[in-house]
C-alpha cells in the first residue's frame, strides 16, 4: 500500500505503484488476473496500469508455452528501476523546463526591461542544468560505485568543510 502512495510522488497513480510493488516483490512473473485479485482492482485498471508501467519502461512481458496469459515482471534491478524512473521524470519534467527557459532567455537577450526576472530565470536554468550534468555523471557510474559514493555521505561534506577551512571559503570571506 505504501508503494502506491510513493508512486504518486514518482509521477504515476496509486494503483500503478501498488502493481509495480507487487511485481518487484514477487519472485516469479505475475499475470493480470493474479494482480487484480491480490490488490482488489478491476482487470481494466490492471491493464491500464501495466500499459503505463510499460510506457515508463519498468516492466516486461513473459509468455509460457501452452499458456495464453501474459505474465509481468520488473525490467532489471532495483538500481535499473531508480535510473529509469529518474530518466522518465527528467524527460517529462526537467527537460521541457530547461528548454522553455533557454527559449525565453534567448528571446530576451536584448530586452533589459525586466533584468531581475531574467536573472532569476538564468539562475534557475543554470541550477537545473548543473544538476542534470551531475546526475548524468552519477548515472554513468555502476551500482557498486554509486553505493560507495552514497556511503561517503556526510564524510564528503566534512572533507569539503575542511577544505574550506584550510583554503578559506570565498563565499564566507565575501560575506564578512
Amino acid at each position: 500500500m505504501h508503494f502506491g502512495e510513493m508512486g504518486s510522488r514518482w509521477g504515476f497513480n496509486r494503483t500503478v505503484g501498488q502493481i509495480y510493488a507487487l511485481l518487484v516483490l514477487s519472485e516469479t512473473p505475475v499475470n493480470a488476473n493474479t494482480l487484480g485479485e491480490t490488490l482488489g482492482v478491476s482487470r481494466g485498471n490492471v491493464s491500464m496500469a501495466i500499459k503505463e508501467l510499460q510506457a515508463w519502461r519498468l516492466v516486461k512481458v513473459q509468455h509460457y508455452p501452452g499458456d495464453r496469459k501474459e505474465y509481468y515482471q520488473p525490467l532489471g534491478t532495483i538500481w535499473d528501476m531508480a535510473s529509469t524512473v529518474f530518466d522518465e521524470r527528467r524527460k517529462r519534467e526537467v527537460d521541457p523546463t530547461l528548454s522553455l527557459l533557454r527559449d525565453i532567455l534567448m528571446q530576451a537577450q536584448d530586452n533589459h526591461d525586466d533584468d531581475y526576472a531574467l536573472q532569476q530565470m538564468r539562475d534557475i536554468h543554470d541550477l537545473l542544468d548543473m544538476f542534470m550534468r551531475w546526475a548524468d555523471e552519477l548515472q554513468s557510474l555502476g551500482p557498486d560505485k554509486l553505493q560507495a559514493l552514497m556511503k561517503l555521505g556526510s564524510g564528503a561534506i566534512k572533507v569539503l568543510n575542511l577544505k574550506d577551512k584550510l583554503l578559506g571559503d570565498k563565499t564566507e570571506t565575501d560575506k564578512q
